[in-house]
């Protein structure tokens, strides 16, 4: 049976990170489920992690003068890599944002951490879509935003400096354009070796190619990403939650969430959280002259944030379904 270090139960996580590399041993990383809610453990090799730190270090443009900030939890995967990377290539780390030359959020804890961050701070930012309004909201304060999409499983898949996502360096990206099917498969030396015990959304065929299940495009060298399909399905009409998030996206002032409410004659309906009053209205306006009738919101709720797990990614479970 093969030895496993599972670094969320060492005091130091990190250590225990560069001890298995050390042991030629592999990782079994916790994660979570961004709709559900159900953790796994994703099964992958220290080497998956240590043969992209070169690329990382370039693209996230750290030197061992840089002072990095991750105050995300070790047991999100994007936070433990930046801090194994760290310790690893010299990178102090530092407590709070006013130190920081450079960082690791979230969106969410980008939107929170703004106004304490220097101009001139380098945000890595990952773990969810960067939504165009707030990649501009930082850009106005000084913050040079370095964005990348990838996942637990996959680990980096494509990387954007203000161009569009690029597939990061060693990665492989295509997309099964099929009339049902517009998934995002990439092959790379940073895939995991799938799960321990119960298994999550990781596939994979013959020819060392993975996915986890988001759709996406890919035309001209730049990836697209709609995110996971959830389906709503609304008088006996599947539609996907992503598509509607993609159609508003460029419409949206503020930041939004689309989901499913319940409906006691359609099943479910299309619903909208979102944090700007006005975007109600000139997401509604637009939907009705722009969308079929099965994909145009139903239901609206305002919040002064968007939900989000500890890890600090849009938390869907905890969206209400009683959404007017």
């Amino acid at each position: 049976m093969t030895v496993v270090v599972r670094p969320q139960e060492s005091e130091d996580p990190v250590a225990a990170v560069l001890a298995a590399h050390e042991a030629g041993r592999s990782l079994a990383l916790a994660t979570s489920g961004t709709s559900t809610g159900a953790s796994r453990e994703v099964l992958r090799s220290t080497e998956s992690w240590w043969s992209s730190f070169a690329a990382y270090t370039s693209l996230a443009r750290l030197t061992p003068g840089s002072r990095l900030w991750v105050p995300g939890p070790t047991s999100a995967t994007m936070n433990l890599f930046a801090l194994v990377h760290a310790r690893v290539t010299g990178v102090t780390v530092v407590e709070g944002p006013v130190r920081a030359t450079a960082a690791c959020l979230t969106p969410a804890q980008l939107r929170r951490a703004m106004p304490d961050l220097r101009p001139g701070t380098v945000v890595v930012v990952a773990g969810a879509a960067l939504p165009t309004s707030l990649a501009a909201r930082a850009e106005a304060h000084g913050i040079e935003i370095e964005h990348y999409y990838g996942a637990a499983e996959l680990s980096f898949v494509a990387w954007a400096s203000g161009d569009g996502l690029r597939p990061f360096p060693g990665v492989e990206i295509e997309v099964r354009d099929r009339p049902d099917d517009r998934t995002i498969w990439v092959r790379s030396p940073y895939l995991s070796d799938g799960y321990v015990g119960s298994p999550g959304a990781l596939l994979t065929d013959a020819d060392g190619w993975a996915t986890v299940g988001d759709l996406g495009a890919f035309a001209e060298g730049r990836l697209t990403v709609l995110g996971r399909p959830d389906a709503i399905v609304t008088a006996g009409t599947t539609v996907l939650a992503a598509d509607v998030e993609a159609a508003l996206g460029p419409i949206a002032h503020g930041e939004f969430a689309v989901h499913a409410s319940a409906h006691p004659t359609l099943g479910q309906v299309v619903s909208v959280t979102h944090v700007l009053a006005s975007d109600r209205s000139r997401l509604d306006e637009w939907a009705r002259g722009h969308l079929p009738a099965t994909h145009r919101p139903r239901r609206w709720q305002l919040v002064d944030e968007l939900p989000v797990t500890p890890a600090g990614k849009l938390d869907r479970a905890h969206l209400s379904l009683g959404a007017r």
